[in-house]
């Protein structure tokens, strides 16, 4: 009843065609574009769809003392792209879908990005100009899980983190109030969005710093299993040279998928930052047998081609969930990681339509040292313990039935990574929020510095807590 009192008042301040209301035309539509069908499963009351940031401001004045009793709780929708559910949609609540807020404007040095844009059309208009970003790696992807996260781009080990690459935000707090935060105006607020999530108000828009960017070389390698642990050592021993390329993006995966028989497959994702065919510093991780020649598809490409080929890796909706953790960089644990991993999968192939893998994805010593340099974010890792490697477990499955010892299995495996990790003295305490599942918390794991100052900003910015207990998804500062 109160979001229902709430959905009319707003109605009264803002164009009824902004609220998409259950049971009405549109709503289903919009209420499955999410990654994962654990969040299409969420049904909110109503869908907003502001088209302007005084939109948001007048939305946020009004709902905001009811989401902070409780009685009509919010969302903020970006792409959709992070399974976890309810970080991006409410049960009996208004989810806020920043789709429609458009906009791509580049600037010299720079290009401001509408909160609502996908990173495909972003790559098409900056390459018109001979221009790039270190922005997502997946056309479909959107704006803000990366820039409010951290993420990592096809330019990483040059540029850092794709948070870091962000000069500007443009925020609608918690009171109604716009502000911009950048490293001359609100630098605390800056600097705790970069990795802090959307813990401080809702983003309307960002401002990326570009750079001069041609054809690049990449693209996909398919093999057998038994290349994998060949592969990790090339990997490490990459990461681990003194002068390691910072035009390279190395991503590793083992899996497994019942369309390839139960034999587990390897993928191996590289990319070069300039158009020479099959560079030497690549070749480690191309020239490898045997492998599945109809899938190869390395080529020269532009970074809009490589985007969309990312893309298209991902299935249709299905349920699906991410869990990460941190390692050094050393082929021993890693490859133990993998043997772990491929022994816990067997008791959920039988599964309908699993489809699953690890995928190791390097922090460059380089990479961590472009963040350290670009005037901090609030992640933890720095350059001093790198370099580093992400393992990723993505799993994607048909059946709600199969949720429980889906997601039980995969806790166990990264259990069992852990904990064998410690033990050798590898394990690295950050995990990644966009790649993270309920049980885990990345804000605790950035470090109890960095949590406190995130806590000291929401209160400086939110001193009511609207983000915290007005927005119940996701992952919270204050536990």
């Amino acid at each position: 009843m109160a979001t229902s009192q709430l959905i009319e008042d707003l109605q009264q301040a803002l164009p009824d065609s902004r609220f998409v209301l259950r049971g009405s035309e549109g709503y289903d539509d919009l209420n499955k574009r999410y990654q994962s069908a654990l969040n299409t499963e969420i049904s909110p009351s109503c869908i907003f769809l502001p088209k302007s940031k005084d939109e948001v401001s007048t939305f946020l004045k009004h709902a905001g003392p009811r989401a902070l009793s409780g009685e009509a709780p919010m969302a903020v929708y970006g792409a959709g792209c992070q399974p976890l559910p309810g970080c991006a949609n409410v049960q009996d609540g208004i989810t806020v879908n920043l789709s429609l807020l458009r906009g791509i404007d580049i600037e010299e040095g720079r290009v401001s990005i509408g909160a609502g844009e996908r990173w495909g059309a972003v790559y098409e208009e900056l390459g018109k100009k001979g221009l790039g970003v270190a922005g997502g790696r997946s056309a479909k992807s959107g704006i803000g899980g990366l820039a409010l996260e951290g993420g990592l781009s096809f330019h990483s080990s040059r540029h850092g983190f794709v948070c870091d690459n962000v000069i500007n935000y443009e925020v609608v707090l918690a009171s109604g109030e716009i502000v911009n935060a950048n490293a001359e105006t609100n630098a605390d607020l800056w600097r705790a969005l970069r990795g802090g999530g959307n813990n401080f108000g809702v983003v309307t828009r960002f401002d990326f710093a570009t750079f001069d960017q041609g054809p690049m070389y990449g693209g996909s390698v398919y093999y057998f299993a038994p290349s994998f642990p060949q592969q990790i050592r090339h990997l490490v021993d990459e990461l681990q040279k003194p002068d390691a390329s910072k035009d390279t993006h190395l991503m590793i995966s083992t899996g497994y998928a019942a369309m390839f028989g139960p034999q587990m497959m390897c993928q191996n994702q590289v990319y070069h930052n300039h158009p020479e065919e099959n560079p030497t510093v690549l070749q480690p991780f191309t020239s490898l047998s045997p492998q599945l020649d109809q899938l190869n598809s390395m080529r020269v490409l532009s970074l809009t081609e490589s985007a969309k080929e990312q893309a298209g890796d991902s299935p249709v909706i299905q349920r699906s969930a991410y869990f990460n953790t941190t390692l050094k960089a050393d082929a021993s644990i890693l490859q133990e990681a993998a043997e772990i991993y491929t022994a816990g999968l067997e008791p959920i192939k039988p599964c309908e339509g699993l489809i699953c893998s690890m995928t190791l994805q390097p922090y460059a010593r380089s990479l961590l040292e472009a963040s350290a340099a670009k005037g901090g974010n609030s992640l933890g890792p720095s350059p001093d313990g790198g370099p580093l490697v992400s393992v990723l477990l993505l799993t994607y499955w048909s059946n709600k039935s199969d949720d429980a010892a889906v997601l039980g299995t995969m806790e166990k495996i990264l259990e069992a990574i852990k904990s064998r990790a410690a033990a050798k003295g590898l394990l690295v305490p950050y995990t990644y929020m966009n790649y993270a599942f309920a049980s885990q918390d990345p804000i605790g794991s950035y470090g109890a510095e960095s949590k406190a100052e995130l806590q000291r900003v929401s209160k400086r910015y939110d001193p009511e807590g609207l983000l915290q207990k007005g927005v119940p998804g996701g992952f919270k500062l204050f536990t």
